[in-house]
């Protein structure tokens, strides 16, 4: 294959500048050892993700006899829970990762010729927007949230963005705007951590989306790219099997990513939901809810989104066969196309353990479940007055 070399790490050089800065990348292809990294890597992720969590969980037995403080605890300990995983397990599989990213560089995932060039960067380039527009919500969903206690005029008492416990009185100044002030550093540092790892993830099922897309037009145009035939479908199928590998290598690394945000992503839209029903209309707290239940579903939406995409490329797959130009091939070639159809029928599917699949349809199944947790917070609040 002439091969049109792109530079797939690319896309993400932004996202692994942020996590290096965050403690979360070690530099080049290094991993986690004992060092300096390792060290600033714990600080900040004790003091800003596991302390801001624990202080929101110590609280609920504070306010647990009033039953609308503790969900509006509870839905955004359980978003801040699913950045635990993703800190976690990108710390777990950070040299697996590195690897992937490596494999990449090879001729394999290169594209061959310009037609090639310009269908995958109309996508890359699809993406980006779409994925600027995610930058976007979240950023007004973390800026609403920070200042929403500052703008709120009825509120009799400092307040803090998020409801916490300290072992000491923060409404008393300078402490105030100390506890204020590590708030917003945590509530950023987690946002970050889900823009830039879940931008890892988009991205991958992008490259996957991609690679489908590559290897459907080789398949189209097999007979073209050498007097060969066997040879060429050979270089197919190779090339189908290293994407395969790349997709099983992925779901490993993301599974419990997936998991978790399939399940919290549906009760945290159902308490967002269920709160915006409590607060009052049009006020800062509206607008923050507002932004936050749009961040979070668009956030699960690309999700199953890019999950469905890869799904319906690989499908293509096997229709990409009979638009070769297949019908004078020799016989022998022919039952070599046909075997190969046979093993690509069945489309590749991302999911949590085989659980939980990422598509339109299980967004739309966590949408019904969102309603349903609305419905019977709804009715529990209702008895509880």
């Amino acid at each position: 294959m002439d091969e049109v070399h792109h530079d797939w790490k690319n896309t993400i050089n932004l996202n692994i500048l942020f996590l290096k800065v965050m403690g979360l990348w070690p530099r080049k292809n290094e991993v986690y050892k004992p060092g300096f990294y390792m060290v600033y890597c714990g600080i900040v992720v004790t003091l800003f993700v596991a302390w801001h969590i624990f202080t929101q969980v110590i609280n609920i037995y504070f306010v647990g006899n009033n039953f609308e403080s503790v969900v509006a605890i509870a839905y955004i300990i359980l978003i801040e829970i699913t950045a635990i995983f993703k800190v976690f397990f990108v710390i777990k599989n950070t040299k697996k990762l590195k690897e992937r990213m490596a494999l990449l560089k090879s001729n394999w995932f290169q594209k061959s010729n310009h037609e090639q060039k310009v269908l995958i960067e109309s996508s890359i380039k699809f993406w980006k927007s779409v994925y600027r527009m995610f930058i976007a919500m979240s950023v007004s969903c973390n800026t609403f949230w920070l200042i929403y206690p500052l703008l709120d005029s009825s509120a009799e008492e400092k307040r803090l963005p998020f409801l916490a416990w300290y072992p000491y009185d923060y409404r008393i100044s300078p402490l105030y705007e100390i506890t204020y002030g590590f708030q917003v550093f945590s509530a950023t540092y987690l946002t970050l951590v889900h823009l830039n790892v879940d931008n890892l993830m988009y991205t991958f099922n992008v490259y996957m989306k991609c690679q489908f897309d590559i290897l459907s037009d080789n398949l189209r145009n097999f007979t073209k790219m050498s007097s060969d035939f066997n040879k060429s479908l050979i270089m197919c199928v190779l090339h189908h099997k290293r994407i395969l590998s790349f997709v099983e290598d992925c779901s490993k690394f993301f599974n419990w990513i997936f998991f978790s945000h399939l399940i919290i992503s549906g009760i945290s839209i159902g308490i967002t939901m269920f709160q915006l029903s409590i607060v009052v209309p049009f006020s800062s707290e509206f607008y923050s809810l507002v932004s936050f239940g749009v961040a979070i579903t668009a956030q699960i939406f690309m999700y199953c989104w890019y999950g469905n995409e890869v799904e319906l490329r690989s499908n293509l797959v096997s229709y990409a066969v009979f638009e070769s130009d297949w019908t004078d091939l020799p016989l022998n070639v022919k039952r070599n196309l046909l075997i190969f159809v046979i093993n690509v029928i069945n489309p590749i599917k991302i999911s949590a353990f085989n659980v939980f699949y990422l598509s339109l349809a299980t967004f739309m199944t966590i949408l019904k479940t969102a309603w349903s947790y609305f419905a019977l917070l709804y009715q529990l609040s209702l008895r509880n007055k």
